[in-house]
């Protein structure tokens, strides 16, 4: 249809979705998780003057498609749009595009994924999760209890609490607040 309507040379176009569902993997339903498995979304872009086939395992937010959508566009991005746009990864300027991804779930789960290393924690199961991505991308073997691995986690732990104080999050999974069983009670009524 593009071809057709002689646009196709000054289109672009982005696909991605919403991260994905467990399915079963590592034991779980749903998508309220922080594994790879659920977490990486599809995000595929194509147009004018862009490599074709080109492919690159950096981590990046699916909000980045505005911010680079903009940049396309040649429009300024505003000063609320707090993501990235892709062009620079996609044009080899930088390889690094954020120092560390972050991610949460309510107040039950926080990840930081930095370099080859992801960090999950379970602040009222007081459980943490640590893999290195590169040498194990399926996420099989935790390295959380290995006292080989205490400094890596210790580093990784300071890094999330930055990158909470970065976003405006005060959420200290460390020392959790008790449950609100009241609230929650509620707000399940409310979700049916």
């Amino acid at each position: 249809a593009l071809k057709d309507s002689g646009k196709a040379d000054n289109t672009y176009i982005i696909f991605t979705s919403d991260h994905g569902l467990a399915v079963g993997e590592h034991g779980l339903v749903g998508k309220q998780n922080m594994y790879e498995h659920s977490m990486r979304a599809p995000f595929i872009i194509v147009g004018p003057n862009l490599p074709k086939s080109k492919r690159d395992n950096t981590a990046i937010y699916i909000q980045d498609a505005m911010a680079t959508s903009l940049d396309l566009a040649g429009v300024s991005k505003p000063e609320y749009v707090e993501f990235k746009s892709l062009l620079p990864l996609i044009e080899e300027k930088t390889k690094e595009h954020y120092p560390a991804i972050f991610g949460k779930y309510i107040n039950y789960q926080r990840m930081i994924l930095k370099d080859k290393w992801k960090l999950m924690v379970y602040p009222y199961a007081k459980k943490f999760r640590l893999y290195n991505l590169e040498k194990d991308p399926k996420e099989r073997h935790d390295l959380s209890d290995n006292a080989e691995y205490k400094s890596v986690m210790e580093s990784l732990k300071n890094d999330l609490k930055q990158l909470q104080a970065e976003m405006g999050e005060e959420f200290d999974f460390e020392n959790p607040p008790a449950i609100d069983y009241e609230a929650l009670k509620k707000f399940k009524k409310k979700s049916h």
